[in-house]
């Protein structure tokens, strides 16, 4: 795969899958901009990782619906055009329906859809307007094995990412004729930063025993699904959903 002179936007860029995904854009010569919402120094860090010159890094939160518009032509103003845009930025809420209030019942609902769909819609939105005036493009989608399987612990996140889905899909058909291209990379549990944080021994002894290969999945490995989608010649993939979970969850 050659991503020379192509321009690649990656939300939510700095860590975790995003960040890995960036670093393989930019070894595969890519000019890469990376989203963040604030922890710049982070950001700062995975820009320096980058393979190549001429990156950049955008801060916005992309949640406001406003900053998608912006963010969106900021990266153009900066490269000139957008080839590439992945979204990744997502969050996650533990809200279990028998154990929290009403309030925050909602408030994970809410802010949950706001980052995991409606961020991503605006982002495809924006970003589709610009493709459309240069001839096409590409749209990578960041989902969940919890779109099939179901969150009982997080019901939005499950839910953000079952729509996420249907909304790529609806997509892939509606901007097909004007060359613009939408997969779906669907991991699942992935060993970041922040699973070596939140997770207790007990919890990563259970995610460990659900795939067959007895570990969970590296960012890196979800990052080279998602430059296959973005690659030339996988048009004929658009609308297609890629599980990366290892075996760990198989659906029909």
């Amino acid at each position: 795969m050659d991503f020379t002179n192509k321009t690649v936007l990656v939300t939510g860029g700095s860590r975790g899958i995003g960040k890995a995904t960036a670093i393989a854009f930019a070894q595969k010569g890519a000019k890469v901009g990376i989203n963040f919402r604030s922890n710049v120094k982070e950001a700062q860090k995975t820009l320096a990782e980058l393979q190549g010159e001429g990156h950049q890094i955008f801060q916005k939160d992309i949640s406001q619906k406003e900053n998608c518009e912006e963010l969106i032509d900021d990266f153009v103003k900066a490269f000139g055009q957008i080839d590439i845009l992945v979204n990744n930025a997502g969050i996650s809420i533990f809200h279990e329906i028998d154990k929290v209030d009403f309030d925050h019942w909602t408030h994970a609902w809410e802010e949950t859809f706001r980052t995991n769909l409606f961020a991503v819609a605006n982002m495809s939105y924006w970003a589709s307007q610009s493709m459309i005036k240069t001839g096409g493009g590409r749209i990578v989608n960041v989902s969940s094995r919890g779109s099939f399987r179901g969150e009982p612990t997080k019901p939005a996140y499950g839910a953000s990412k079952a729509a996420l889905n249907a909304m790529s899909q609806s997509l892939a058909k509606k901007l097909a004729p004007y060359n613009i291209y939408i997969g779906v990379v669907a991991p699942g549990f992935t060993e970041t930063e922040m699973a070596a944080v939140t997770l207790t021994p007990a919890e990563r002894e259970n995610l460990l025993r659900e795939s067959p290969f007895q570990r969970m999945a590296q960012p890196e490995e979800v990052a080279h699904a998602i430059l296959f989608l973005a690659s030339e010649g996988a048009e004929y993939t658009s609308g297609t959903i890629i599980d990366v979970n290892g075996a760990s969850y198989l659906r029909q």
